[in-house]
């Protein structure tokens, strides 16, 4: 039975090829060779011939619902539908007491539910019950995180399987099986390949391409070139608020951070041409520049901040190539993290140590009082000795001197580590007593 007759439309009814062309046995599922392979962890699942509650986790058009509804049938369950979207907490009601009515008279059911990380929490566990007591078999399909958007309680009730986009191969027998059912596509070699890059790894989105193509076209084959033209480009897979996002702009950085400036600028057109706001892009380049750059190149930071300055000037899209010249240079530049180690090291000191008042010798004494009781009692200036360093201490008294800092021998932070290291031996041999007498 297809979508639309479970739906209580008519099979004489105009139907969408993605429809038409629905697989009928597990057999004819394209892609996700990982479940459905010989050793595939599905295939296994249907011939023990119990498969438990699952969690399909994949993007858009990879057979999650097709799948779902094909092993109600192999493991002869009740296949019910529900949409996390559409549905509430009645409607969860009326489902679980229809399936608790199925299984007393010896029929299971097999209950999908499309989009479950939009139900929240409290719905979420509103399954556990039926889970636990067999009520339902549990299909939850979700393209984002199951581990971010799931309750742990449903994860520990069910295994999570991932669908991987469709690759080429797969995305061309759907063709093939859609030019079997409609007829050769008019579709020069590269405007078929333009086709198939256009579908994103998207069963369902190449069908309903190639649906527009016989639809709208009808004369000579097109090229690539034409075909985006008829077609529009599709946009791509990216939802700025879910995984698409996190999953890029992790991706980015790290680029990034690998001195990989040609990953890192695709990365950033990835995103760009997602909708992704530039500004937000330049929150994150200038962080990248703090973090993974640092002191190895003090010019790193100014230049990620005037890139974002540029793009507000000029706005988009002349700003975006102060975006792309930054990220350039960020990949390229000399790579520390001794200022992001030493901050975060300093910050957990503080968290584990008293406070301490600082020192008294290196304190203003704006008041008679204040000179009264010792402030600035002592104090070396710095500009007066040699090398501009004193040798006196800053550390309250009671807390030894602490050595966040290490920096690397990349870049000018080279030249910052031996100064470093003057300054630090002049402390160790003039310090202490300036110390022990605050």
């Amino acid at each position: 039975m297809s979508l639309f007759e479970a739906a209580g439309l008519s099979a004489k009814a105009p139907r969408p090829l993605a429809d038409t062309l629905r697989p009928k046995t597990l057999a004819e599922v394209v892609g996700q060779p990982n479940l459905l392979g010989p050793e595939g962890r599905l295939t296994r699942l249907v011939a023990a011939g119990e498969i438990g509650s699952l969690i399909f986790w994949g993007p858009p058009g990879t057979g999650k619902t097709t799948i779902a509804r094909l092993l109600a049938h192999h493991v002869s369950l009740e296949f019910v539908q529900i949409s996390a979207i559409f549905s509430g907490v009645s409607e969860l009601k009326k489902t679980f007491e229809a399936a608790r009515a199925r299984r007393e008279v010896g029929r299971g059911t097999l209950l999908f539910v499309d989009e479950i990380h939009r139900f929240n929490r409290a719905q979420q566990d509103a399954f556990l019950p039926v889970m636990e007591d067999g009520t339902i078999t549990l299909v939850g399909a979700t393209t984002e995180n199951p581990s971010f958007e799931l309750n742990a309680a449903v994860l520990s009730r069910a295994q999570v399987l991932t669908f991987h986009a469709l690759a080429p191969d797969a995305l061309e027998t759907l063709l093939t099986r859609a030019e079997e059912d409609r007829g050769p596509l008019p579709l020069t070699e590269d405007g078929r390949a333009a086709l198939i890059r256009m579908a994103d790894g998207d069963g369902r989105a190449i069908l309903t391409l190639a649906e527009d193509v016989y639809r709208l076209h009808r004369g000579a084959p097109l090229s690539s070139d034409a075909l985006q033209t008829l077609l529009e480009r599709r946009a791509p897979v990216y939802d700025k608020d879910r995984d698409g996002h996190f999953n890029l702009i992790s991706a980015l950085h790290k680029s990034v951070r690998g001195s990989d400036p040609d990953a890192a600028l695709y990365y950033l057109c990835r995103m760009l041409d997602g909708g992704e706001d530039p500004l937000y892009l330049a929150r994150r380049l200038t962080r990248m520049a703090a973090e993974d750059i640092g002191l190895a190149d003090p010019a790193a930071l100014p230049l990620a901040i005037a890139a974002k300055d540029t793009y507000e000037f000029l706005g988009s899209p002349e700003g975006e190539l102060a975006l792309a010249e930054v990220t350039i240079y960020l990949a390229l530049a000399p790579k520390s993290n001794a200022v992001y180690a030493a901050y975060k090291a300093a910050r957990r000191f503080v968290k584990d140590t008293p406070s301490a008042p600082p020192p008294k010798h290196i304190l203003n004494a704006p008041t008679r009082f204040m000179r009264e009781e010792g402030y600035g009692d002592g104090y070396a200036y710095d500009h007066n000795f040699e090398g501009g360093i004193s040798g006196q201490a800053y550390f309250p008294k009671g807390i030894d001197p602490q050595r966040f800092y290490a920096p690397t021998a990349r870049g000018a932070e080279a030249t910052l580590g031996e100064r470093l290291e003057i300054a630090r031996r002049t402390r160790q041999t003039d310090g202490g007593t300036t110390q022990n007498s605050g």
